[in-house]
């Protein structure tokens, strides 16, 4: 039997610990500053897209931001989150849901999306992607994918890398690209993955 998508990201969430996979960072540090330095107010609605246990829900709720989503795939990724936070849990909305099927019910003003749209590898999945941002990002849109220097395959999955070309094509119709940041992610494990994150600022199109 074929492991579906979601099963094979519990049973990851399931067997290994944060120190166990690639991803994990102690301090999100770019992300953090793209959000940062892009947005002063501190009740803009932003959504961590893929964000399962990630610390920088931690950081925004220190930074003081009131309106902030975590949305997984993996229900155990968002309870350790949860757990890790305790009672400052209350106060994040929590989605559990594969991307592919998300249907969101307001729009918002940041979507940060570190290390999950390099997962989707078919072009109507990409398409879907670009649809759901363009209608539903106010604001700003932080992306975040292996590069053209980076993997090919992530906890044994196939993914799509990106230059920064290839991300403005996608999305130049509706946001315009502000910089783009290459970075090598040294992995808890001490293995070099280059990273290449793409600040995006919605187009104001009449």
């Amino acid at each position: 039997m074929t492991t579906s998508f979601k099963e094979h990201w519990e049973n990851v969430y399931a067997n290994k610990t944060p120190s166990e996979v690639s991803w994990t960072q102690e301090v999100p540090k770019t992300s953090l500053e793209l959000i940062l330095n892009n947005s002063t107010d501190k009740s803009l609605n932003i959504i961590d897209v893929g964000g399962g246990d990630s610390l920088l829900v931690d950081f925004l709720l220190a930074e003081g931001y009131t309106n902030i989503t975590v949305l997984d795939i993996s229900s155990l990724a968002i309870i350790r989150a949860q757990k890790r936070l305790g009672d400052l849990s209350n106060n994040v909305t929590w989605i559990v849901c594969d991307i592919n099927d998300f249907k969101p019910k307001h729009k918002y003003d940041i979507w940060h999306d570190r290390a999950a749209f390099h997962f989707l590898t078919e072009e109507n999945q990409i398409e879907n992607y670009v649809s759901l941002v363009n209608e539903f990002v106010e604001k700003q849109l932080i992306l975040s994918t292996f590069s053209t220097n980076g993997p090919l395959k992530c906890s044994g999955l196939n993914i799509t890398q990106y230059s920064s070309e290839k991300m403005d094509e996608l999305f130049k119709e509706n946001f315009q690209m502000k910089e783009c940041i290459f970075e090598d992610h040294i992995t808890p494990f001490n293995t070099v993955q280059n990273f290449i994150f793409c600040n995006f600022e919605k187009r104001n199109n009449p």
